[in-house]
C-alpha cells in the first residue's frame, strides 16, 4: 500500500515551537521532530529536513536494523523515547563517522539518512535529508589561537554549507566587527577587510595584513559614497527591521552581490520580517548550530545549500 507522503522536520535544540509554527498541515511532533504532509516545504528553522521518510513495521532489533541496511548503508539515530532499543538498533548498523571538519576541507560527500522509532515496533526513516551532517549539525576542529571570540564558527559553518567563501582578494564589509572573529576568518581566507564598529576589535585583529578598522556605526557605510564590495557581513545586535532597510539599499544599489547577516530576535516580537527578509532576490535562511536565538540570511547571485 503506497504511504501517504509527509516531511519531517528536525528543530534545533529549543526551537520546536518556532519549526511547528512556519509549516503547514503539521500532523504531530516527537521530541524535535515535527510532521507535517506533503512534499518538502521551505523552513527556515529546521536543523535537518527528512525528505523522503517511510514506516517500517519491524519485529525486532535485528529486524529494524535489516530493514535500514536494505535500504542504504549509512544512518544516524535520532530518538526521543525508545532510547536503549533505538541505540541496540544502531550499533547493528555500519558505523558512521561524524568527526569534526578542519576548515575549510570539503564537506562528506556520502548520503546520510536520519531514522527513528515512533514506536517499539515502528521506524520512520527517510534516506534522503537536506543535510548531509548527522542532524544537521556541523562540528569543527576549532582554532585555539587567532579568534577573538567563538563567532567565526558561524562563518566556518556557512562558508561549508553553501559551498562558497570569499576569494584571496575580494573586497569584504564586515559591519559591527568587533571584536573580529568574523574579520579574522575573512582575512584567512585572503581577503580585503573593511572593519566597522564603535568599539574597537582586539589588538591582534588591527594588525592583521589586509584589515582596516573604521571606528562608526555598523551601518554608516553606504553605497553612496562610492564604495563596492564583493561580500558584505554582518553579526550585530540590532533590531531586524535596521539591518533588512540597510541591506535592501545596499541590493539596490548592485554595489554588493553577496550577502551574509545574522538575524537576530527577542522572544517572538519580530518574526514578521522573516518574510521581508525573504522577499529580497537570491535568499536564503539557514539556523545554523552555532546560532542562538537567530537565523543566518545569505543572498548569493549563484548558490547551493547542504
Amino acid at each position: 500500500m503506497q504511504q501517504t507522503q509527509i516531511t519531517a522536520y528536525l528543530a534545533p535544540k529549543g526551537f520546536v515551537n518556532q519549526a511547528a509554527a512556519e509549516l503547514k498541515g503539521v500532523q504531530a511532533v516527537y521530541g524535535r521532530l515535527v510532521i507535517a504532509g506533503g512534499p518538502p516545504q521551505t523552513s527556515c528553522w529546521a536543523q535537518n529536513t527528512w525528505l523522503e521518510p517511510r514506516t517500517l513495521r519491524i519485529r525486532s532489533i535485528t529486524d529494524g536494523a535489516k530493514a535500514l541496511r536494505d535500504i542504504q548503508r549509512n544512518w544516524i539515530m535520532y530518538s526521543f523515547r525508545w532510547h536503549r532499543r533505538s541505540t541496540l538498533i544502531q550499533e547493528k548498523l555500519p558505523h558512521v563517522s561524524a568527526r569534526p571538519l578542519r576548515f575549510p576541507e570539503p564537506v562528506p560527500q556520502s548520503p546520510l539518512g536520519s531514522w527513528t522509532l515512533l514506536a517499539p515496533d515502528l521506524v520512520l526513516a527517510s534516506a534522503r535529508c537536506s543535510s548531509v551532517f548527522p542532524h544537521g549539525e556541523v562540528r569543527f576542529v576549532e582554532s585555539k589561537q587567532g579568534p577573538p571570540c567563538r563567532a567565526y564558527l558561524k562563518l566556518w559553518e556557512v562558508f561549508s554549507r553553501i559551498q562558497k567563501m570569499p576569494a584571496p582578494g575580494d573586497a569584504c564589509l564586515d559591519a559591527g566587527s568587533s571584536p573580529g572573529g568574523w574579520t579574522w576568518v575573512l582575512q584567512q581566507l585572503g581577503a580585503s577587510v573593511l572593519a566597522v564598529d564603535r568599539a574597537d576589535p582586539a589588538t591582534e585583529i588591527m594588525r592583521l595584513p589586509g584589515v582596516t578598522f573604521r571606528k562608526g556605526s555598523a551601518f554608516s557605510i553606504l553605497p553612496d559614497q562610492d564604495n563596492r564590495f564583493d561580500w558584505i557581513f554582518c553579526d550585530v545586535a540590532c533590531y531586524p527591521e535596521k539591518l533588512l532597510d540597510w541591506v535592501s539599499i545596499w541590493q539596490n544599489s548592485g554595489k554588493c552581490r553577496n550577502f551574509v547577516c545574522t538575524v537576530k530576535f527577542q522572544g517572538d516580537s519580530h518574526y514578521g520580517v522573516i518574510n521581508k527578509f525573504a522577499a529580497l532576490p537570491h535568499t536564503a535562511f539557514l539556523h545554523l548550530s552555532h546560532n542562538k536565538h537567530e537565523l543566518t540570511w545569505i543572498s548569493l547571485n549563484v548558490s547551493s545549500y547542504n
